[in-house]
């Protein structure tokens, strides 16, 4: 079954901006949340887990990009959510924005 989300994570009122990305669990520093964003050509993708998260100049996670194999030949990039700190239940996970100006 198809989950827009990891089970760790739900999506709620944010004091950053609007709607954002929050951990139902504590999770270590290094997990792999999911993936983000889809190069496709000159466009770039969100997935449900990359268009709720907001950002910060002092972020907890971060993009890691994904190398593409052959099997992916439509995908010119992707990349995935990894934690750069230990995150706390509660606790919103932010990300720099490098796609979007803010």
């Amino acid at each position: 079954m198809y989950k827009p989300l990891p089970s760790s994570l739900t999506i709620k009122t944010s004091k950053v901006n609007g709607l954002g990305l929050f951990a139902e669990e504590d999770i270590a520093r290094g997990t792999n949340l999911g993936m983000t964003h889809l190069k496709i050509g000159d466009t770039i993708f969100r997935t449900p887990l990359g268009g709720f998260i907001n950002h910060s100049n002092t972020p907890n996670c971060t993009k890691a990009e994904v190398r593409t194999t052959a099997e992916t030949l439509l995908i010119d990039k992707k990349w995935k959510l990894v934690t750069t700190q230990d995150i706390k239940k509660g606790e919103e996970l932010t990300l720099k924005y490098t796609f979007y100006k803010v």
